[in-house]
């Protein structure tokens, strides 16, 4: 089993965001699973320009990081996202990781994978990053197991809780890709998903060629 957990702090080995994250891969590694920690700052990935070849071919013309990248992520069972609150959003290289997977969300490549996410922030916000993030993770087909948002600067010493926070919610997730917790309410709403995009793609089969053979390929199609 591989977890791999994207820190998209621009502090290096000096990120709280780090610290985070690091410890939800701790936690995975107690449970047996092999970690990876990424850097996204160590990536360049370019904005995406909709130009809508991904949809027709499944490339991007874009000469960057990103399908290194998103090889580690398909090749994952397990994502772990990390952003500072970046005035109650993610980090610029995290927002054009997510704008770059437009293909990814319509033949939902990341169902049957699970995810979790952290932050930290200033003053406030943390949880409406940590959900936002998640919520990224839920439209990609992601089962979201939880996630842990720390306001650092208003109390520093809540760092240390949150760690363990963390470091559990690592162990929450390899359980729950073994099947030891169960998520029937987004099994539900990954079925609605991909159904949604099924239409969507059949519907519009003549542009998105390569998806439409990605929906066939797996049986999908309806």
């Amino acid at each position: 089993m591989k977890i791999i957990g994207i820190n998209a702090s621009p502090k290096g080995n000096e990120s709280r965001t780090l610290e985070l994250v690091e410890a939800v891969l701790k936690g995975a590694k107690a449970e047996g699973a092999e970690i990876e920690s990424l850097d996204l700052y160590q990536y360049t990935i370019l904005y995406c320009n909709d130009c809508g070849v991904c949809y027709a071919k499944g490339d991007c013309p874009l000469l960057d990081d990103f399908s290194d990248l998103f090889d580690k992520m398909m090749d994952a069972d397990g994502i772990v996202l990390g952003s500072p609150n970046y005035i109650n959003s993610v980090s610029a290289p995290m927002k054009a990781m997510f704008d770059r997977m437009a293909d990814a969300i319509h033949c939902q490549m990341f169902y049957k994978k699970y995810g979790c996410s952290v932050c930290t922030a200033g003053g406030a916000h943390e949880m409406d990053v940590v959900g936002y993030m998640n919520s990224v993770l839920t439209t990609l087909g992601v089962t979201v197991v939880g996630g842990v948002g720390v306001a650092i600067g208003r109390n520093p010493a809540a760092l240390e809780p949150a760690r363990k926070e963390a470091f559990d919610l690592g162990k929450k997730l390899v359980q729950s890709i073994r099947g030891e917790h169960s998520y029937p309410e987004q099994d539900e709403m990954h079925a609605q998903t991909r159904d949604y995009f099924c239409q969507l793609v059949k519907y519009n089969k003549e542009r998105f060629a390569h998806e439409y053979d990605w929906y066939v390929d797996r049986g999908w199609m309806k």
